[in-house]
């Protein structure tokens, strides 16, 4: 071998050297299709070069990177039929001098593209990992200075088949992870819902719009936050904190959780009947008194007050009633209404006074000032916060998404120091919880499927979040961007479709 020959074997050899290093840390299947083929092309000296890869489900070969044949597209070929199906089948190369000359060579490929091939060289693309299991074929089209494929174009193709066969079984391994995770973070999507069908789709637009902000932010040339990327890891690890925040709901007994009013139905219901009790208990009494007033001979006069007077008491039965049921819905308690509640606690069923009409515990419960959450209620909602990051906190995620758990733990903190669980300091808050947190109050404002309110319309929503930006709570430059960028309807349309 003449010194040319020997150097050019020796950059060869250095180029495989190198895309083997660039393909060890490649994930993408595309783009390590595309780095091997390039390799290929180089190290064979060919024209043209494909790549086929074994799908072992269906038994079949695959490619969608080729060169010369515009954009890219899937063909398939049955393992055994034509060259590459028959070194896929058989781990044997070959070498081909004259590819018209070979049964086994598919003019129709060439009939449709226009190209004419003259001589091939197909090798297996060999993994280790699988035992020398054939994961793909590499296949050369026409050496580029017009002569036949040699020995040593075979050899160092099967040498960069090789490598390319374990950068793609990682590549492979990385995506059926990947598939694992996705398949995972669906199914905890699903039990958070269900235990709360009335926010279902709240997780999901969470996401939406927190990636949206995030993806905004990187276009942002002012700002405390410009300039600031976020790599492909740090947007998936954004989205799946995102989609789990909520997780710990499943740890909210489910009647809390999905309380609509200060007082649960079966509570509504008993005090609905004692109502009834009441009112059939006072025409009863008034009844015993007009059967007096009529034995002893009473002016008509006196018989008639009776019945107005079991008039005012219906009546103010019914105004009791009536107040009962506007406390009980989850808005602001009028002023006031307190006293009133007292007024219809001092009452009682029946003349006896041995069951009052509303007892202490109702009393508590309809007296709550804002919502329909009482103090042990709300500090029950409050701790699914908790809850989600014990949870997240037990999944061994990879190094890129390890920060899923504290991302998500902090989506109730504030600004200021009054947000909860921890009350944390501002430097303590992470950039992509930040985003989240903004997100996750403007979804919840406009979410038109909350029993216990009505859906804000997005102006107010979003002079609701600059409201708390002004009081020292979410980020002012972030929500500055969210609103300026129009967020919402870049990532869920427009907010009057919603």
């Amino acid at each position: 071998m003449d010194a040319a020959a020997l150097q050019r074997r020796c950059d060869k050899l250095s180029s495989i050297l190198e895309v083997a290093r660039a393909m060890a840390t490649q994930r993408d299947l595309d783009a390590l299709l595309s780095m091997v083929l390039s390799a290929a092309a180089r190290v064979a000296e060919a024209d043209r070069c494909s790549i086929f890869l074994v799908d072992r489900e269906r038994g079949d070969l695959w490619t969608r990177v080729a060169q010369g044949m515009g954009a890219a597209q899937e063909i398939r070929t049955p393992l055994g039929v034509g060259i590459a199906g028959h070194v896929a089948l058989t781990g044997e190369a070959l070498v081909i001098p004259d590819a018209y000359a070979d049964p086994r060579f598919n003019r129709a490929v060439d009939q449709a593209t226009g190209y004419r091939t003259r001589n091939i060289l197909t090798v297996p693309m060999r993994s280790a990992e699988r035992e020398g299991a054939v994961t793909g074929v590499l296949q050369a089209l026409n050496r580029e200075d017009g002569g036949d494929f040699n020995r040593e174009d075979q050899e160092l193709l099967e040498g960069l088949g090789g490598q390319a066969a374990a950068a793609l079984e990682n590549a492979f391994l990385h995506g059926e992870i990947e598939r694992l995770f996705e398949g995972f973070v669906h199914a905890s999507v699903v039990a958070i819902e269900s235990r709360d069908p009335t926010t279902a789709g709240h997780s999901e637009r969470v996401a939406k719009l927190t990636l949206a902000l995030a993806q905004r932010i990187e276009r942002e040339p002012r700002g405390p936050w410009a300039g600031r990327r976020f790599s492909r890891e740090e947007l998936q690890e954004i989205r799946y904190a995102a989609l789990l925040h909520d997780f710990g709901k499943v740890g909210v007994r489910e009647n809390v959780l999905v309380k609509a009013n200060k007082l649960y139905p079966h509570e509504l219901a008993l005090l609905e009947s004692r109502f009834e009790l009441a009112a059939r208990s006072r025409e009863l009494e008034s009844a015993r008194r007009r059967l007096a007033l009529l034995e002893r001979g009473a002016a008509r006069a006196e018989i008639e007050a009776e019945g107005a007077r079991l008039e005012v008491e219906l009546r103010d039965l019914a105004g009791f009633r009536e107040l009962v049921h506007g406390c009980n819905r989850p808005t602001l308690l009028a002023e006031g209404g307190h006293e009133r509640l007292r007024e219809i606690a001092s009452a009682t069923v029946d003349p006896s006074g041995a069951q009052p009409l509303l007892t202490e515990a109702e009393l508590t419960r309809l007296s709550i000032r804002k919502g329909s959450l009482s103090e042990e209620e709300r500090r029950e909602i409050e701790s699914h916060v908790t809850h989600t990051f014990r949870f997240l906190s037990q999944i061994p995620w990879t190094r890129s998404l390890r920060r899923i758990p504290e991302i998500a733990y902090g989506h109730h903190e504030k600004l200021d120091g009054r947000g909860y669980p921890r009350k944390l300091p501002p430097q303590a808050i992470a950039l992509e919880t930040r985003m989240m947190t903004i997100a996750d109050i403007y979804d919840a404002l406009t979410a038109n499927d909350r029993p216990y309110k009505k859906a804000v319309p997005h102006p107010r929503a979003l002079e609701i979040l600059e409201m708390e930006a002004r009081e020292g709570q979410l980020d002012p430059d972030l929500l500055r961007v969210f609103v300026d960028a129009e967020v919402p309807a870049a990532a869920l349309g427009s907010p009057a479709a919603r």
